[in-house]
């Protein structure tokens, strides 16, 4: 298979992804809270990784160089869906008080706070809303960014193995 190709499953995956997040937003009508929006912001930085790289279709090293920017925003997404699991997991007791919202902070802070908030986590983002089959949605995103780093880690591989043979 072709970087091409990969990629090309890399965004179909990442387009399942979102399609299951607007549907729970607007047809189940679960809000995001600010952790699900980066989230949601690490799969659409994966998508345009692997659209970028299916539309280019390098040889040789090229596919590893997309392969380690699409391994940057997946593993971006690897750690916050894990933060969420965490804070989710916590006692209510030890849940952190909720803030403002994401809209608000977004507006009248720099980006470093807003980062900063969202990422030490809100009560809002302990909820534990949707659980289908036992897991968590949150847990259920880790695991779609699991599989979804298959795709990047082959195409770094690609790129060495291509690398070692020239």
């Amino acid at each position: 298979m072709t970087v091409r190709h990969w990629s090309l499953a890399g965004l179909a995956f990442c387009a399942l992804m979102m399609a299951v997040a607007l549907a729970l937003q607007y047809v189940v009508g679960l809000e995001p809270c600010p952790l699900c929006i980066f989230q949601r912001i690490a799969v659409i930085a994966a998508a345009l990784v692997f659209l970028v790289a299916a539309i280019h279709n390098p040889r040789g090293w090229g596919g590893g160089v997309y392969g380690l920017l699409g391994l940057v925003a997946v593993a971006g997404g690897i750690a916050v869906a894990g933060r969420h699991v965490w804070l989710q997991s916590l006692p209510a007791d030890q849940v952190p008080s909720c803030g403002p919202g994401l809209d608000y902070m977004m507006e009248v802070m720099p980006m470093w706070d807003v980062l900063s908030r969202v990422l030490s986590g809100s009560g809002e983002c302990a909820a534990v809303e949707g659980v289908w089959l036992g897991v968590t949605l949150p847990q259920w995103t880790l695991v779609g960014f699991l599989v979804l780093a298959l795709v990047p880690i082959v195409l770094i591989a690609r790129g060495f193995i291509r690398r070692r043979r020239d």
